[in-house]
């Protein structure tokens, strides 16, 4: 089947989008050598002539389960499908950002970002601040104490407001955690500044990760000194984890109240690693999962604090998440441009069962969409940051809104991608449908 301009391939396209956005299913024929592009606007033409009123968009096709990212004669080829039949193709909304919104300044380099709230965006930065953004416009909120950079901040309560407080912690440089309170209740003229209610020592090198687990009442964090520790969430005089500190004021204005500020210890410490842990993640009750520049993946059972499982990837690693179906896939990147996948229920393999290369420098961040199986979201050094879909091997986009080395990247909201890198700015980019 060699390139031929005037060979045609006939089709039906289908869809389970709803029936507005619903071709007509009778096969048509259409040049072999059409590409998505092409075959995006025929669709938007059969739609177009049923309704006045439809506005065109984007389309991506799907053959048998994976995404078409080559001209049809090409893909038919490859997949030995034959010509001669009448292909499926079936089309769903292109995922792309259709918006990039302002980009929301800092006074450096933006290191972490979480954006599991629908109304705030948190962020830390070199400057030693973390700072809650409304609606991805506003700095709400400074929150302080840090004496090094930030390197990981994170929504405890998951972005479930507490009678107007969000409760969230920080990682950094100075080696301690930070946990606070925010009352998102109030609204001023600037931000208001806020101090930790409780301080998390232990770590003897930087604080590199924090993930929370699943009941909100546990934390872990990844550090330099080659160890994972455990912390409780909640903590008073009481507590025998928690010692008060001192009082200090909570609020810059004289009038705020005087709080104690705690200190907690590590509950236990999961040893095992051999150079600094830089990603961990908490997705079930018993279960962590942590990358390190000692160039493994480590699964670890919080109950018996004994690592369970190990995974030796051949290259240092600087972000991990899990996703997928079943929230069973493992994804991390590192000190080359590909981003891998790896699936932990197929024992006695170490290769991985996806790749994504289309990065060109080392990788920062990797980020499963919250309710998709099959996206994710990367960014690099290389100043990009990129949507995949499991489905082809090709960037579904890549987004340049960054001038310089981007650092962290999150979903937010579920059509938004929130990224921050060297050029001290929080990047947003919305309006993208993942069904």
């Amino acid at each position: 089947m060699d390139a031929d301009p005037s060979r045609q391939v006939r089709v039906r396209f289908i869809t389970k989008l709803p029936p507005p956005l619903r071709a007509p299913p009778a096969a048509i024929a259409v040049p072999a050598d059409l590409s998505r592009m092409g075959l995006s606007e025929i669709v938007n033409s059969l739609l177009a002539a049923a309704d006045s009123d439809h506005k065109a968009q984007p389309f991506d096709f799907l053959v048998d389960g994976e995404l078409v990212r080559l001209p049809l004669q090409q893909f038919l080829l490859a997949k030995g499908i034959s010509a001669e039949r009448v292909l499926e193709l079936e089309y769903v909304k292109a995922v792309a950002p259709r918006k990039q919104d302002e980009p929301c300044p800092h006074d450096d380099w933006v290191s972490a970002v979480d954006g599991s709230n629908p109304s705030f965006i948190l962020t830390g930065c070199y400057d030693g601040l973390a700072r809650l953004w409304k609606d991805a416009a506003v700095c709400t909120q400074i929150l302080e104490g840090h004496s090094g950079a930030i390197t990981s901040t994170r929504f405890i309560n998951k972005g479930v407001e507490t009678e107007g407080i969000l409760h969230v912690v920080t990682g950094s440089k100075d080696r301690s955690l930070r946990l606070y309170k925010c009352d998102t209740s109030v609204s001023m003229d600037y931000p208001k500044r806020v101090g930790a209610y409780k301080i998390l020592r232990g770590h003897t090198s930087s604080v590199q990760s924090i993930a929370v687990d699943p009941s909100r009442d546990m934390l872990c964090s990844g550090s330099w000194d080659s160890t994972i520790k455990l912390w409780a969430v909640e903590g008073s005089e009481e507590d025998g984890d928690a010692v008060s500190l001192k009082k200090r004021r909570m609020n810059s204005d004289s009038s705020g109240p005087e709080e104690s500020q705690l200190e907690g210890t590590a509950t236990s410490t999961l040893l095992g690693h051999t150079q600094c842990v830089t990603a961990v993640t908490w997705p079930e009750q018993q279960t962590i999962y942590s990358a390190s520049w000692d160039h493994s993946i480590r699964q670890w059972d919080v109950q018996t604090v004994k690592e369970t499982w190990n995974m030796f990837c051949g290259k240092a690693l600087n972000c991990l998440d899990c996703g997928g179906e079943g929230s069973s896939l493992i994804a991390a990147g590192g000190s080359d441009p590909i981003l891998r996948v790896w699936d932990p229920r197929k024992p006695g393999t170490l290769a991985p069962v996806f790749q994504f290369s289309s990065h060109s420098s080392w990788i920062t961040a990797c980020k499963w969409h919250p309710s998709s199986w099959f996206h994710l979201v990367s960014s690099s050094f290389d100043g990009k940051v990129m949507l995949w879909d499991l489905r082809t091997a090709w960037p579904l986009a890549s987004v340049d809104s960054h001038k310089d080395k981007v650092l962290c990247a999150d979903w937010w909201k579920g059509d938004s991608v929130i990224s921050g890198g060297a050029d001290s700015k929080l990047c947003i980019a919305s309006g993208i449908e993942i069904v």
